[in-house]
């Protein structure tokens, strides 16, 4: 009896010139590098990256959080295709000097590994 697996498929694939960063668990494509804003950023479970723009990430409700840099309101992000937490999305920002964090995502270094032209 021959098993069929099913091939992973995911919502966007990034151009395979460019340097990516990927979902540690299963591989999906997560942001280019040109959409890296900073590395100083401090999450749940160590250092984390902010990124101006993700694909395959799905977005949980939002709501207020205190966080180093004050009060935000923000919304889990999580992979599409395996569902694990990778941070999470600033939608409102109440202090004026992080009104930049404003649609912008926070992706953990644990969850995420570099792909494709990193050498």
């Amino acid at each position: 009896m021959v098993k069929m697996t099913k091939a992973k498929t995911f919502q966007a694939y990034l151009p395979h010139c460019h340097r990516t960063y990927s979902c540690i668990h299963c591989r999906a494509h997560l942001a280019n590098h040109d959409e890296l804003i900073s590395k100083s950023f401090q999450g749940s479970q160590g250092r984390a990256y902010l990124f101006n723009s993700v694909v395959n990430v799905g977005c949980g409700p939002a709501e207020e959080r205190v966080l180093l840099t004050g009060l935000h309101a923000v919304a889990d992000i999580y992979c599409e295709n395996c569902k694990t937490t990778l941070g999470w999305k600033y939608e409102h920002a109440f202090e004026s000097s992080q009104k930049y964090k404003e649609g912008k995502f926070i992706i953990e270094l644990a969850h995420m590994i570099k792909d494709n032209g990193w050498e």
